[in-house]
């Protein structure tokens, strides 16, 4: 019995671990292991992946989630303000920005539970500010806004054809672009210094959004 629960645990921690390397990796760019001075914290319960919720579970609603977006914002920056709040079937998300309007980073809250987290993927490993490479010093930027957003569609030709990029925001180390065909399908972002392509795989549907 106790070499079935070990073997039990190591499964389950092996199971864990692919949740995690996919839910943080799952998209077309590269992933970096440092942490550097003023980096955002993960909360789990934002990122889908310990979605499990009664069959009766209802979503919060969109104010609730914004007034703890914001709050959390503010903890980082206390001039924050939040930008193109948007819901999608996991969760819901929003663009951070300061006093003149510039990308700060981007934050997600579970639909469900409320929990506010920094998103994953490119917001984590590729925001030179806050994300894990934050702080370290960095090379020129090689690809602007409407350089990045070429690249966007030129991906999404081969992705979905037919798509067009949408709605673009700038961050610190890269940018990221709302597609679709008609209306937003999705969501990508692109390295401000390699031009690679992230898709952001972990929103679900989405349901409707509104700038601020």
């Amino acid at each position: 019995m106790k070499r079935a629960g070990w073997v039990l645990g190591l499964v389950t921690l092996g199971l864990l671990g692919l949740a995690l390397t996919q839910g943080m990796m799952g998209g077309y760019g590269p992933g970096y292991g440092m942490m550097g001075p003023g980096t955002m914290g993960m909360g789990m319960g934002g990122m889908g992946m310990m979605a499990v919720y009664p069959p009766e579970a209802k979503p919060i609603p969109e104010e609730v989630a914004k007034a703890r977006m914001e709050a959390y914002a503010k903890r980082l920056y206390p001039g924050a303000r939040l930008k193109d709040f948007m819901a999608f079937s996991h969760n819901y998300y929003a663009q951070v920005v300061d006093e003149r309007g510039q990308g700060l980073f981007e934050l997600i809250a579970d639909r469900y539970t409320g929990v506010v987290s920094p998103e994953p993927g490119p917001n984590m490993m590729w925001n030179t500010r806050y994300g894990m490479m934050g702080g370290l010093a960095q090379a020129p930027v090689r690809y602007g806004l409407e350089e990045a957003k070429k690249l966007a569609e030129a991906f999404l030709k081969g992705f979905l054809p037919g798509a067009r990029v949408i709605e673009e925001g700038a961050f610190p180390g890269y940018y990221t672009f709302d597609f679709g065909r008609k209306e937003v399908e999705g969501m990508l972002s692109v390295n401000a210094y390699t031009g690679e392509v992230w898709v952001h795989t972990w929103h679900g549907p989405f349901l409707g959004g509104h700038e601020e």
